[in-house]
């Protein structure tokens, strides 16, 4: 399928643009399990620029994971705002109750384990073996797959992740999987501003959808509303960026159905 030669060439590229370009990031200058962890959860559809800020701010106010399971839900998502996807902040907040609770603190170094986890999937369980644990595990993400395609598949379409996972695997530097991969991530971060993304030619490739106006908007909009108020009223939130009651009483009713907030006789709050 690849030849030594091919894999000689491509990691050689591979490395040499790591040596010139390679990025530094608090995770990756102490990969410990905990901040692992945060980074790969923040960095689920979200982008290094903005999850920085937000790693340092969350590993100052909590350090490990003992520390995190003593937090308060209203303190966890205050300190997640801004990121989107809050239901993140409580999976974190639930990995390290679970943690804590039921691994002595330790984090689990097993994929069957990891992916127990709500949140955390077969790719970013991956992510955490090799980055945490250095173990040479195989596992796409957006910029892995951007450089296998730019590299191996320069002219198909709809390129299946089944396809791509062999290049994964035979390329893979087992002796040195952590920074192998950091060097994957950076030169896929590379090629993303020099070339017309590669990854529209996966077949799984999807736009994100537009944030402005959208129901995730809308659910952000009412958690920042109760965690600035603390206690909020139905009639608080009335028309509440102009959206119709229907969608802001379907919008809360998930929110309580997911753990975030709780009805009280006065309206809505946070669930502790």
């Amino acid at each position: 399928m690849i030849s030594e030669q091919e894999i000689d060439r491509f990691r050689e590229i591979v490395w040499a643009v790591y040596a010139q370009r390679g990025r530094v990031m608090p995770w990756r200058t102490d990969p410990s399990p905990y901040n692992v962890v945060v980074s790969e959860i923040m960095l689920q559809q979200t982008q290094v620029d903005r999850v920085l800020p937000k790693f340092l701010a969350w590993t100052e106010r909590w350090s490990d994971f003992d520390a995190l399971s003593h937090a308060r839900t209203e303190e966890v998502l205050s300190t997640w705002q801004g990121l989107g996807y809050n239901r993140r902040a409580l999976w974190l907040k639930q990995l390290a109750d679970n943690v804590v609770r039921e691994h002595s603190g330790k984090l689990p170094d097993t994929l069957a384990a990891l992916t127990a986890f709500k949140g955390i999937g077969p790719n970013t369980a991956g992510a955490i073996l090799a980055y945490a644990f250095e173990q040479p595990v195989v596992f796409i993400e957006t910029n892995i797959r951007r450089v296998i395609l730019h590299e191996f598949f320069p002219e198909q379409e709809e390129v299946s992740d089944k396809a791509i996972v062999p290049f994964v695997a035979a390329t893979l530097d087992r002796e040195h999987p952590r920074e192998w991969y950091w060097a994957m991530m950076d030169y896929g971060s590379e090629l993303a501003k020099l070339v017309v993304n590669p990854n529209r030619r996966s077949k799984h490739y999807a736009r994100q959808s537009k944030f402005a106006g959208s129901h995730r908007q809308l659910r952000g909009a009412i958690l920042a509303r109760v965690i600035d108020q603390k206690t909020v009223s139905l009639a608080d939130i009335g028309g509440l960026l102009e959206r119709s009651d229907a969608e802001i009483a379907q919008a809360i009713d998930a929110l309580v159905l997911e753990g975030f907030l709780k009805r009280t006789r006065d309206g809505i709050t946070m669930k502790s």
